[in-house]
């Protein structure tokens, strides 16, 4: 049997800005194909937590290592895809092409500056058809609805082939047709292409029948159970601290 390193390994990571303590003792391990939530609070640290894992941000103390690499020594960062936090809200005079906006995924390869090779051409155009918007290509992303614009910025993430695709809350400005595609979507590339799925979210329900791993976030606590086990109106309250009552969408 052939061993696969963890894709994200954080052990005792803290972190500080001046003097507010963000994150205090987190322990998180993400495996090869794993459909992981991340949920929480406003200002609980969630966001944090993915900058640390992109390494946006460095711990105070604490180690991540990427793909069994220490963080500061890890160089392949085209192997982590990033759908970010409003994706579909794009200023209209946002001066890009639909098959513009998808190169972007592959400069983490090839760097800002380099040529196209073929494997880059190839790359952009499976995305582009795998999300449904290559007969988009010409179109400026700005006029899109929110919903082609969210199928865009996934297929940037694509782009670079990633064994990982971190999703940050990204359904502001979409219908609820559109939310239910894409979740879709995301089953799909998680059990067809055995991509592993990291979902920030607010609205746990929807997705609740497809996780594996559940993390909750509340600035000094990372607390990991089983969906099972949290998504309880019990649970739910004793975490965020208010009556919660949690309901579980069927798709």
């Amino acid at each position: 049997m052939k061993f696969s390193p963890s894709l994200f390994d954080v052990r005792n990571v803290n972190f500080t800005r001046g003097e507010n303590e963000i994150l205090k003792s987190v322990n998180l391990t993400i495996l090869v194909g794993e459909y992981c939530a991340i949920i929480g609070p406003n200002g609980g640290g969630k966001t944090t937590l993915i900058r640390l894992l992109m390494g946006l941000e460095k711990p105070t103390s604490g180690t991540i290592k990427l793909f069994g690499t220490e963080q500061s020594k890890f160089r392949e960062w085209h192997r982590i895809g990033y759908v970010p936090q409003r994706s579909a809200l794009v200023d209209a005079a946002f001066p890009a092409t639909v098959r513009e906006v998808v190169a972007m995924g592959r400069y983490a390869r090839r760097g800002i500056f380099g040529f196209e090779s073929l494997e880059d051409i190839g790359a952009i155009e499976e995305s582009m058809e795998q999300m449904g918007v290559a007969h988009l290509r010409d179109r400026l992303i700005g006029h899109l609805s929110g919903g082609q614009r969210q199928r865009v910025m996934i297929a940037r993430a694509l782009a670079s082939h990633p064994q990982v695709l971190i999703v940050d809350e990204p359904n502001t400005g979409v219908d609820v047709e559109s939310q239910h595609r894409f979740y879709e979507l995301l089953r799909v590339l998680n059990k067809t292409r055995h991509i592993a799925i990291l979902f920030i979210t607010h609205d746990i329900g929807v997705i609740a029948e497809d996780i594996s791993k559940l993390f909750f976030v509340n600035q000094t606590l990372l607390l990991s159970q089983t969906p099972q086990e949290m998504l309880r109106c019990d649970s739910m309250s004793r975490l965020y601290g208010t009556p919660a009552h949690v309901v579980s969408h069927n798709h």
